[in-house]
């Protein structure tokens, strides 16, 4: 059966399970002083926990994310190594041949040196080429991938003419401080008290993380973001 290559420009991040509230944190962090179930204000205490940077009472909380990306934005996000990380193999079922296409309001244009600088969007020239070239090459390489499963070559040799464009499937373990980390880095906001300068696409799925995080602990988030996005 012929597979064909297909583009995509989403960052696909589903929440598989999640262990993980306010109170988990409260409860995690009463036990150091045998008062578990103490009359408690969630918000001020939880202000306390990361203003002071008592972190290890959010390690008690944890998520798991499915992600659905190209492999260039797996690797950035592999190396954090403050997560648990489990992926779909190369070698034991044929890739999806799914590719990652530039969007057109992507920035690609780096002005600036490592460290210190900035994106700026290109021309549309540049724009065009950009996308063209990506999707001739991906096309080529889906055609020559099947062409050497069709010749009985085993997948996992096949698969090293594939770029890292590829969409590859992850599931992501990850505790809420990790998880704040994370998030510290890979989304820029006005309320980040250090800079960051995350990859375009990672900060899509930081985005939609966070808000994974938002909805199930509320008031960590929001003392999270009150003390600059440090993770405590």
């Amino acid at each position: 059966m012929t597979n064909k290559a297909t583009f995509c420009s989403d960052m696909s991040v589903d929440l598989v399970r999640c262990l993980a509230d306010d109170d988990i944190v409260i409860d995690s962090a009463r036990v150091s002083t045998n008062t578990v179930g103490a009359d408690t204000d969630v918000s001020r205490f939880i202000d306390f926990l990361v203003r002071d940077r008592h972190g290890s009472p959010f390690e008690h909380c944890v998520f798991t994310f499915a992600l659905d990306v190209p492999i260039f934005v797996a690797r950035e996000i592999m190396r954090h190594r403050i997560a648990s990380y489990s992926e779909e193999s190369g070698r034991y079922t044929a890739s999806r041949l799914k590719f990652y296409l530039l969007e057109s309001h992507r920035p690609l244009v780096q002005a600036g040196k490592p460290g210190d600088y900035k994106f700026t969007p290109g021309s549309q020239l540049q724009i065009d080429y950009a996308s063209i070239v990506n999707a001739s090459t991906c096309v080529e390489a889906a055609e020559t991938y099947q062409a050497m499963l069709d010749d009985g070559i085993a997948r996992e040799v096949a698969r090293m003419v594939l770029p890292v464009s590829t969409y590859t499937r992850i599931h992501m373990t990850i505790n809420a401080r990790s998880l704040m980390n994370f998030l510290s880095l890979r989304h820029a906001t006005k309320d980040s008290w250090y800079k960051t300068s995350p990859l375009y696409e990672i900060e899509l799925v930081a985005k939609q993380m966070e808000q994974q995080f938002k909805e199930f602990m509320p008031h960590t988030h929001a003392a999270f973001i009150e003390h600059g996005r440090i993770a405590p």
